[in-house]
């Protein structure tokens, strides 16, 4: 069923695939209507008449409609023509976050620009209580001036939704027969839940079928880091389920940090990857403050930076003891943000 480069598909003339995979097969095509390029998803053949497929795929639609934001690319409409049901979504040139780490990983200041974007669009999903349960580094574009498209909210879920109903939700008989893809959408083997996600940026609980909630973007969202910082996956293994093993009981390699990262960044990836989501960062928030604050975060002021180099010397000591007690109440408070920041918020919810 898949289309072909030079086909139609309504008014969009397929020129060619672009990737596929467990969720949808991605065609650049141009709008003849408007006049551009488009991106054109369908279902993969094997769950083109699948009912449960078909809500999921108009679910996503209906959850990327409710995002319009800079850092997500957009959806221009939901087609379905000839028996193919369609997303039309905005095409974002360049190449994936994965394309550009490709095992160096990013400077320090690339990484951390790309992240303030990255939690920007999850934040702004967040706020619409929509999760996006499969953010990876092959799930994000970067233009060619920089910008971060998130993309692919196949996956996503709202939070709060009655079992059954949310944007990710699904029945587990439903997806029996499907097969291990890059995104797994098999039910848990305890039957318990369902494992929905990728492995290696699978958060613990969603790795035990549990409810994934905002948290479990948050370990996502370290994860990405962590790998754009290292070029390395934080978690990984020669299967899935050696992968999965070590979502749950291995820690990152952290001496593979780069040595001139900030300790306030330091400390932010190590509370996005608490395996126990009730003591994680609580919420993408507080990742954007500390990416934006960590200069600050983390160096001390000295009275040298705060008092001009000219002073009275009859005046020197005393203004040189005032700089001191003034770089300590500002390195204080400063200290007491980031401690206040990254205190996980008590929540009921496992």
């Amino acid at each position: 069923m898949g289309l072909t480069p030079g086909s139609r598909f309504g008014p969009y003339e397929i020129q060619s695939a672009l990737g596929a995979g467990g969720m949808g097969e991605v065609y650049r095509a141009t709008d003849t209507t408007l006049d551009r390029d488009v991106a054109i998803k369908i279902l993969p053949e094997s769950h083109a008449q699948d009912p449960e497929r078909l809500a999921r795929f108009q679910r996503e639609a209906k959850t990327l409609a409710a995002l319009n934001h800079p850092h997500i690319a957009h959806i221009f409409g939901l087609e379905r023509i000839g028996g193919i049901s369609a997303l039309v979504l905005e095409l974002v040139e360049g190449p994936t976050l994965a394309d550009q780490i490709a095992g160096h990983g990013l400077t320090v200041d690339e990484a951390v620009r790309l992240a303030k974007q990255i939690a920007d669009a999850l934040e702004a999903a967040h706020a619409q209580d929509i999760v996006h349960r499969d953010l990876k580094p092959a799930n994000i574009k970067v233009t060619p001036d920089g910008t971060v498209k998130v993309l692919d909210f196949g996956l996503a879920k709202i939070v709060g939704a009655p079992h059954g109903t949310g944007a990710g939700s699904t029945d587990p008989s439903a997806l029996a027969g499907l097969t291990l893809s890059p995104t797994i959408t098999t039910p848990a083997m305890t039957g318990i839940g369902m494992i929905l996600g990728t492995a290696a940026y699978m958060s613990p609980e969603q790795a035990k079928g549990r409810e994934a909630d905002e948290r479990s973007d948050v370990w996502a969202f370290g994860c990405v880091l962590f790998e754009m910082l290292t070029g390395m996956r934080a978690f990984d293994g020669d299967d899935v389920s050696d992968t999965l093993a070590s979502v749950l009981k291995s820690e990152p390699d952290w001496s593979k940090l780069p040595a001139d990262l900030p300790l306030a960044i330091r400390t932010l990836l190590q509370r996005c990857l608490v395996k126990d989501r009730r003591a994680r960062v609580s919420g993408i928030a507080v990742a954007k403050f500390v990416l934006a604050e960590a200069s600050a975060l983390t160096a001390p002021t000295t009275s040298a930076q705060l008092h001009p180099a000219e002073r009275p010397a009859k005046a020197g000591h005393y203004v040189r003891r005032v700089g001191l007690v003034s770089a300590v109440v500002s390195l204080a408070a400063i200290v007491g943000i980031a401690v206040w920041c990254l205190k996980p918020a008590p929540s009921s919810r496992l």
